[in-house]
């Protein structure tokens, strides 16, 4: 009676610790199930950086990144709801899951690639300068910019200030926060240069015609791509979200798009 007693004990014992290991062991669940159950795609986006994202009041936003985060909510059979992101608070935002993705021009950077996880990238692109046209001729590379009496404008929080504080050491750099209306800010004589990705000076060109201009640098200052940025530790949403572009890549979705938008 003592051994059957034992015994009993003992399995007891040994499938209790089964089933406990069975549990830790359980994969916790993935965004992908999260985003089809409740139905709504969160997308992180700073609503300031045309051609990719762009809000004026906050809830109406547009560009070529607005247009292919509805493209995946549709896949998914969700509606979008907006989560409008600071740059600086970008990777904290991905990282604290307060959003399922982050749209919007997002340079792949190994900074960042701390944070979250980048899909593969979906556009080539390199950071370069833009001025008002009189005095674009005169900045054709960093050593022309970067000179004392040079008033250089940057958004905080992205890879534009990163980059400006790495390599510029004599001109005086200047902080402006609305990404919105910073190039109005050369156009106006506030400053002579920003230095940002060659996606966003083609737009602001095409915007102030005959006022801003390209400067006549034959290369990028640095080469950068985009990408879109998952919560990291969930193979299961980062290879939808690959997979979903993967596709828009093949059908043409995704060059139709660039070329309404960027191009």
């Amino acid at each position: 009676m003592r051994l059957r007693t034992c015994v009993a004990r003992v399995m007891f014992v040994l499938i209790g610790a089964c089933l406990s290991r069975a549990h830790a062991a359980a994969p916790a669940p993935s965004i992908l199930d999260g985003v089809i159950e409740r139905g709504v795609l969160r997308v992180c986006t700073s609503g300031d950086y045309r051609p990719f994202s762009y809000s004026a009041d906050g809830a109406a936003f547009e560009g070529a990144d607005i247009d292919m985060a509805a493209s995946l909510a549709q896949s998914l059979g969700a509606r979008i709801a907006w989560v409008q992101t600071p740059w600086k608070s970008l990777t904290d935002y991905v990282q604290e899951r307060r959003c399922d993705v982050a749209m919007g021009g997002i340079s792949l950077t190994l900074e960042r690639e701390r944070y979250g996880s980048f899909t593969s990238p979906y556009l080539a692109d390199g950071k370069t300068a833009i001025a008002r046209c009189d005095s674009a001729q005169r900045f054709d590379d960093l050593a022309a910019i970067d000179r004392p009496g040079v008033r250089v404008i940057v958004n905080p929080g992205g890879t534009n200030q990163r980059f400006v504080l790495a390599h510029l050491k004599a001109a005086s750099v200047i902080t402006f926060a609305d990404n919105a209306t910073i190039f109005d800010e050369i156009a106006a004589n506030r400053a002579d240069v920003m230095i940002t990705d060659a996606s966003e000076v083609r737009q602001q060109v095409k915007r102030h015609p005959g006022v801003l201009c390209q400067v006549a640098a034959p290369e990028p200052f640095l080469f950068g791509e985009k990408a879109y940025l998952v919560p990291r530790d969930d193979p299961t949403w980062l290879e939808y979200v690959n997979q979903w572009l993967r596709i828009q890549k093949a059908n043409g979705r995704l060059a139709e798009t660039l070329r309404r938008w960027v191009d």
